[in-house]
């Protein structure tokens, strides 16, 4: 038995979990956890153009895009960080690359999981990261599935916050204080040259999701003093000795 504590990301493109999870990332390395990050794809379609306006070439983008989410990466502490290549716009993943996923799932054992928002009809490629990152979830607690591996229990799969929040019918209930490790994300977000349009964007986000920390801590009544955080959806229900 190990009491190492884990946690897995599942990104669909390369820079999303820089975006919506580096604060989460980093904090949770801070304090002792291993955190693994899977990026389904590059990114290399959709989300690279100003790489394609310079006139790169397809295996080019996605080697641009591998080195920066590489460099965010380690500006998180990240434990690991996985490339499927999977290709995006559309991303899709057939049977062998699914279970491929579990291998991950089962060999991390995370004590949660993160991804996508459950809606996205602005990024299908999005919400298909995480209906696959459930359905591997399940299998990979499957005692049929590669019988004598460990099979997994029952970690909170956490949804990190779309790009468009109010069109994704995406409701957070959990505010992750990330003020500590702030820097952090901001140094990993300032890797993601090839969206240098969304720096500023992701920062106002942090802020604004602070703010939520400060007023659902306590408020004006004694509420932590959170200048930056994440928010999340959670899909399961939690078991709690106390509320």
């Amino acid at each position: 038995m190990t009491d190492k504590k884990t946690a897995l990301v599942i990104s669909a493109h390369a820079a999303d979990f820089v975006w919506r999870a580096g604060g989460a990332i980093a904090l949770h390395q801070q304090r002792g956890y291993e955190v693994t990050i899977v990026c389904l794809s590059y990114g290399e379609r959709g989300e690279s153009a100003k790489l394609w306006k310079q006139g790169a070439t397809l295996e080019e983008v996605k080697a641009a895009r591998r080195v920066e989410a590489e460099a965010a990466a380690q500006a998180l502490d990240a434990h690991d960080i996985q490339f499927f290549d999977l290709g995006d716009y559309p991303l899709e993943l057939d049977r062998d690359a699914k279970f491929r996923l579990v291998d991950v799932i089962r060999a991390v054992q995370p004590s949660f999981m993160l991804s996508h928002s459950l809606y996205d009809p602005y990024n299908t490629d999005h919400m298909y990261a995480t209906k696959v990152a459930m359905e591997c979830r399940m299998i990979a607690q499957a005692w049929g599935h590669n019988p004598g591996e460990k099979v997994l229990g029952a970690p909170q799969l956490y949804l990190f916050e779309p790009h468009q929040t109010e069109q994704m019918g995406w409701k957070p209930d959990v505010f992750l204080d990330i003020t500590e490790v702030w820097d952090k994300k901001r140094a990993a977000i300032e890797c993601m040259a090839g969206q240098e349009h969304l720096w500023a964007y992701y920062t106002n986000v942090a802020e604004n999701r602070g703010n939520h920390f400060r007023r659902n801590s306590g408020g004006q009544a004694g509420g932590r003093n959170a200048r930056y955080a994440e928010g999340f959806q959670s899909i399961y229900p939690r078991t709690v000795d106390e509320l």
